[in-house]
């Protein structure tokens, strides 16, 4: 078998390098039509057209009295009514002159009328109707075409499809619609250490978190999750569990822990043995400096750190990207905005630093002020945490009121 070459990157990448490899890698992926009932939050692969012309007729607006505009010359006037129509049922007759006819909103306007006139301005008298007020042409009339005509290209390739795009959607006539296969993700963590929760760890045993929150997150971007459990750490354990992931076709492998360099660390060992070329590994941030990302055929490798702060971390800068990009979304990367910082903090290191922060109201935007112990195994400030605050690596110490990036967590 010949042996895959690595590509590894001598220096530590920034964070913009590293996903810049990620994402370059990827493309959406092929096209499914899907019901529209599974279609919310998908992106069109295809533009879409209406099949049908709405409203397909002139229609009545209101209830009242389908009346040519031509009778009102002059008010009051005196209409005999001929018939009624209600939505779904059309008048056959058409409308002559002195005549009406009783029509219901949706209602098809009958030959000969070119207005409506609303029941509240009309006084029945028998098979006659009174209108004390004149009328003009097209009034209370919802022209054919007013909302769209067949053939139009009402949504572009690239769209995401929302609560609103269904109904106009189902309104064009469409059943199915072309969307992006959703990506399958398969995850695992590696770890003897890890038991499940609700467990009374053992001596240096730890309950097992990573994967609620990682699989959380990919659900919500809509992917599907193809949970592998959690493996030992043994080398051909870890193999195994790769080739399980390409085996229930994943099209991204996520794995937690074992990224690093210890004699227990096999995830670069085994991405290795399975012949997937390493795009890098490590980065130049903090949490989440064991950042691993690899190919093997399709399927995109993500070597995730195992602390659970860099584990989410890595997951919203890169694993969350990556997926959109497989969906076909053009928003890729959450945006960054300004807000005043809200201590003092030291001067930065070679590493940016994406710091767990609350964010609280003040006439100058958003005030960001951070965790004080930034510890990556602590999950409490995560789960408090509003947003990241962004310090590049290097970055001079900075005074509380001054300017400051931030990404803001999803909530």
């Amino acid at each position: 078998m010949t042996k895959q070459v690595w590509v590894l990157a001598v220096a530590l990448l920034s964070v913009a390098e590293a996903l810049e490899r990620v994402l370059a890698q990827a493309a959406p992926l092929p096209a499914e039509e899907v019901p529209l009932v599974e279609a919310d939050g998908r992106v069109l692969a295809y533009d879409l057209k209406a099949r049908r012309t709405q409203p397909p007729a002139d229609v009545s607006a209101m209830d009242g009295y389908a009346v040519r505009a031509a009778d009102f010359a002059a008010a009051p006037v005196r209409l005999k009514v001929i018939g009624e129509v209600a939505a779904g049922r059309p008048f056959a007759a058409a409308i002559g002159p002195g005549e009406t006819a009783r029509i219901f909103t949706g209602g098809v306007l009958p030959s000969g009328a070119d207005a409506v006139v609303v029941q509240e301005l009309a006084r029945r008298d028998g098979d006659y109707v009174v209108m004390e007020k004149s009328t003009s042409k097209g009034r209370n009339v919802r022209p054919q075409g007013l909302d769209f005509r067949a053939g139009d290209t009402l949504f572009a390739k690239g769209h995401r499809l929302n609560a609103r795009d269904l109904q106009l959607a189902a309104g064009m006539n469409h059943p199915l619609v072309p969307v992006h296969r959703r990506p399958k993700v398969a995850l695992f963590a590696t770890g003897d250490e890890l038991v499940p929760p609700g467990t009374e760890p053992g001596p240096g045993q730890i309950v097992y978190s990573n994967g609620f929150a990682l699989a959380a997150l990919i659900r919500e971007e809509g992917a599907e999750v193809v949970d592998l459990g959690v493996v030992g750490d043994k080398l051909e354990a870890t193999i195994a569990a790769i080739r399980d992931a390409r085996a229930v076709g994943a099209d991204v492998l996520v794995t937690t822990g074992g990224a690093s360099v210890g004699e227990y660390d096999f995830i670069n060992r085994a991405f290795a043995a399975e012949g997937a070329a390493l795009s890098f590994w490590k980065i130049a941030m903090r949490p989440g400096r064991p950042l691993m990302h690899g190919r093997r055929g399709g399927m995109h490798m993500l070597g995730l750190p195992g602390n659970p702060v860099s584990s989410y971390v890595c997951a919203f800068l890169f694993l969350v990207p990556l997926i959109r990009r497989l969906c076909g979304r053009s928003d890729l990367a959450a945006p960054t905005e300004s807000a005043v910082l809200g201590c003092d903090l030291a001067e930065n290191d070679e590493r940016a630093d994406y710091l767990r922060a609350t964010l609280s109201d003040s006439p100058n935007g958003p005030v960001a002020t951070p965790f004080p112990t930034q510890d990556s195994s602590m999950m409490a400030p995560l789960a408090k945490a509003d947003c990241l605050l962004i310090r590049a690596p290097h970055a001079p110490p900075a005074k509380a009121g001054s300017r400051c990036e931030i990404v803001r967590l999803p909530r």
